[in-house]
């Protein structure tokens, strides 16, 4: 029973937790570059591309409490989500760091942060917007839920 009451909140919530994690992985990765001076490496930009304006979608949905993004929103984060799996791949194995390396500025498999040996910023990065994705897909859940139950 205490599960099933989890589960209804984290469904009301979906949106507001999206909308929190988006903020974060926005602080975060301007924190990085703008106070820890690290610089973005082109895969890093283009994650940026994909994260940023989540945070002004998600906010604006949250504050109307608009569950309609979620077909707009979930692209743009299984996208960002890909591009971060693959920089993630590009820095742990080491035969991706040759299939495209970043010919300008800061290489692609670089590494400013290794916590506990796994977690590097497109790892960071990768939990975000995996975590997203997954807030969409319940939030699209429940919206079939209830409109099967409106029928």
């Amino acid at each position: 029973m205490e599960s099933k009451r989890t589960i209804i909140r984290l469904q009301d919530y979906s949106l507001y937790l999206a909308w929190i994690i988006s903020v974060i992985a926005t602080l975060g990765s301007l924190y990085f570059s703008e106070i820890k001076e690290f610089i973005p490496c082109e895969l890093c930009w283009f994650q940026r591309i994909f994260m940023y304006p989540l945070a002004i979608i998600l906010g604006i949905a949250a504050f109307y409490n608009e569950t309609n993004l979620k077909k707009y929103v979930l692209p743009i984060s299984l996208i960002g989500g890909a591009i971060s799996f693959y920089h993630y791949l590009v820095q742990k194995v080491p035969g991706f760091a040759d299939v495209k390396p970043c010919v300008q500025g800061v290489p692609c498999n670089m590494q400013y942060i290794n916590w506990f040996g796994f977690v590097t910023i497109p790892f960071l990065a990768l939990t975000a917007f995996t975590l997203i994705s997954v807030l969409m897909i319940i939030l699209l859940i429940n919206n079939k839920k209830t409109v099967n139950r409106l029928l």
